[in-house]
């Protein structure tokens, strides 16, 4: 037994820290590969009870279908060069904006929101691939027009115009979730470009202004927050999902209830295996396995982080500002949904990165780690070219 424990320790060693330089990053491997993990492990334990026709890993099979085409797609996207994405990120974003329209025209309704497309086995959620395609094209602007957006007030304007009209077909669905986590991505590249403080204080007022505004004329949204404000005011209607979610984390504790031991899945806590597993999570495994999560989910978005900034400062700009990007939005996708879950945010139906339940984001989501890969791949591969260079 002491020699196979070695023998594994050395292997995962070797993993992490090869004798001969690496030419991807291992490490941003094992998150995802991990983070995926524990998203098939809770998505199959909290689905147990609510597969139709009676087959109790029903979503637990498919959300493991979803994993293999992510794969795919993440291997695809690891071939693709980083000038490619710089070149197609306007027919990218004119793509999504398709697939936004072809959403209200044809799509299906769910739960009172239009949000997907129907293909027969998949369901392709066009919000999930906005996201990505705005980060990319938004770093193509900032290159191009780096002056325009450092000198005058047009120049910061016109991206905004784009995630405008991006917002106006997100809301027709409705989906403000998503439309948040477009402006704040957006406003953080643009804080990264060198936009000026003064812009984003006078826009950050018309956002805040708007956002009330939008709470405040539509009887839904209304409800969400009156009842993340005080849910157990009416614990069987508008802060039902709430009550339920805080339930399951008062009964997780410290180390949880064990795997498979929830409660609440068992048809108390609604979307238990999408929006809300982070909530089954906290009470099977406890504030241990929350605090993992959240540690796993923090060095996700800080890899992305770092990536970015060793791109920006070996002037690489595109990169940089693509990697920071997918920085910016898994971080705050990430603090959206377990807020919600905790009580801390009005719920808004975005997924945790890579765990939740849900093929448009797995799938959005890997291509983006994908990209980081690439990025980091390309800039080994320079290094190593000046150092071959330097040593003849």
């Amino acid at each position: 037994m002491k020699q196979l424990l070695g023998t594994m320790t050395q292997a995962i060693w070797r993993w992490f820290v090869p004798e001969r330089p690496s030419f991807y990053d291992r490490g941003l491997l094992a998150l995802m590969f991990s983070l995926m993990g524990i998203g098939l492990m809770m998505v199959a334990s909290a689905s147990i009870k609510e597969g139709p026709g009676g087959d109790m890993f029903y979503f637990t099979k498919r959300h493991l279908i979803f994993l293999i085409i992510c794969l795919g797609f993440g291997v695809g996207t690891l071939y693709v060069p980083l000038e490619r994405w710089k070149e197609w990120s306007g027919r990218l974003l004119v793509g999504a904006l398709g697939l936004l329209f072809a959403v209200l025209a044809v799509g299906r309704t769910v739960n009172g929101a239009k949000r997907w497309i129907g293909f027969g086995f998949f369901n392709i959620q066009p919000a999930e691939l906005a996201k990505l395609a705005l980060i990319v094209f938004i770093a193509s602007y900032l290159v191009r027009r780096s002056d325009e957006v450092r000198g005058n007030f047009i120049g910061f304007v016109k991206p905004l115009a784009v995630v405008f009209l991006l917002a106006f077909m997100l809301l027709l669905q409705p989906d403000l979730g998503s439309v948040i986590v477009l402006f704040v991505c957006t406003f953080g590249l643009l804080f990264i470009g060198g936009a000026k403080v003064y812009q984003f204080i006078g826009l950050i007022i018309v956002g805040l202004a708007a956002l009330v505004g939008l709470i405040i004329f539509e009887p839904y949204r209304m409800r969400r927050v009156t009842s993340f404000l005080d849910p157990w005011a009416d614990p069987f209607g508008s802060g039902y999902q709430l009550t339920q979610s805080l339930m399951a984390f008062g009964r997780g504790g410290l180390f949880g209830q064990g795997l498979g031991n929830s409660v609440q899945k068992l048809s108390y806590l609604p979307e238990a295996h999408t929006d809300f597993v982070f909530a089954i999570l906290g009470e099977e495994l406890g504030y241990t396995g929350v605090l993992a999560v959240l540690f796993l989910q923090l060095l996700l978005a800080m890899k992305a982080l770092q990536i970015g900034r060793t791109a920006l400062l070996r002037s690489k700009l595109y990169e940089g500002y693509m990697a920071c990007g997918i920085g910016i939005w898994f971080s705050f996708q990430t603090v959206v949904n377990v807020g919600a879950a905790a009580g801390m945010l009005p719920t808004k139906g975005l997924t945790l990165p890579l765990v939740s339940y849900g093929g448009s984001s797995l799938i959005a989501i890997t291509m983006a780690v994908a990209i980081l890969l690439r990025i980091d791949f390309e800039r080994r591969l320079d290094t190593s070219h000046v150092i071959q260079r330097e040593a003849a």
